[in-house]
């Protein structure tokens, strides 16, 4: 890492909305992490009268089934984080790829691939990952993965245009003068020069994945029941709302939390490099 984006990243460290980002996300992640060690029973274990109200021996009430709802509230944030985590990585990657080669090729190899991008671009994200796991059958490693493509043009379209003024740059020039192979300078001369953007995008794509991979878990397109998981246990639990709102706002309040501080980080990240720009 650069000494301008080392300096972007601890303008950003040092806002308030960053550290209480920071704060919602670390709660979230020992959730995840070492929740399931307190759940007191299965998370697919039928210990009740269905929608019981909180009390000493469930302290979040049963959900519609009968389950414990704090159980299942410990061992359901797994399975949406890997996914998360994953399809933001690949989207990420891949449209960071398509992005620098655009930039750096021009000419036709440039326009295929946006128009390539422009094509997927139409589809929204939701119905383009339901169109597919509809065809191939309900997977959590396809819906990731799926998720991830969905993620590409938009991040190919931000990388080009970031990369554009700095293929543009002297050193950049010189490297192609003397011969350096495009995979070199793509590495070492364009990447650190898009880092800052490539930071803010990672954030909003981190946040976009949680929502749209819990959206689609709550459909039923991602984990398969019994499993526990935030997204299904909004929808396993909606008819029950008026009843027992319990089984249905306690995930809803982790996955807001989740989304919320990944927003809070990336937004205190843009805000820093917008800054940091301003002064060159």
């Amino acid at each position: 890492m650069s000494t301008r984006e080392a300096t972007v990243l601890s303008r950003a460290l040092r806002t308030g909305q960053a550290r209480l980002g920071l704060t919602l996300l670390a709660v979230v992640a020992l959730v995840v992490a070492f929740g399931h060690f307190f759940a007191r029973y299965a998370p697919d274990a039928i210990v009740g009268r269905p929608l019981e109200t909180p009390s000493t021996r469930f302290l979040l009430g049963t959900d519609i089934l009968g389950r414990d709802v704090l159980s299942r509230l410990l061992n359901g944030g797994f399975a949406l984080s890997w996914m998360a985590v994953l399809a933001a990585g690949l989207g990420v990657f891949l449209g960071c790829l398509v992005g620098l080669t655009a930039a750096y090729r021009g000419g036709g190899v440039d326009a295929v691939l946006m128009r390539a991008m422009d094509v997927l671009l139409s589809f929204p994200e939701i119905i383009f990952v339901l169109v597919f796991v509809s065809v191939l059958g309900r997977s959590t490693l396809l819906t990731a993965v799926l998720v991830g493509v969905a993620f590409v043009p938009g991040v190919s379209r931000v990388m080009r245009g970031a990369a554009i003024p700095v293929i543009g740059s002297e050193h950049v020039l010189w490297a192609k003068a003397n011969g350096l192979p495009p995979r070199q300078i793509l590495l070492r001369e364009v990447l650190p020069g898009v880092t800052s953007p490539l930071m803010v995008e990672t954030g909003m794509r981190l946040v976009w994945a949680v929502s749209a991979i819990a959206s689609l878990n709550y459909l039923g397109f991602g984990i398969a029941p019994p499993a526990a998981d935030w997204g299904r246990m909004v929808g396993e639990n909606q008819d029950g709302l008026p009843v027992a709102p319990l089984p249905v706002l306690a995930p809803i309040a982790l996955i807001l939390m989740m989304a919320l501080g990944g927003n809070l980080i990336a937004e205190s990240v843009a805000r820093a490099v917008g800054h940091t720009e301003g002064k060159v």
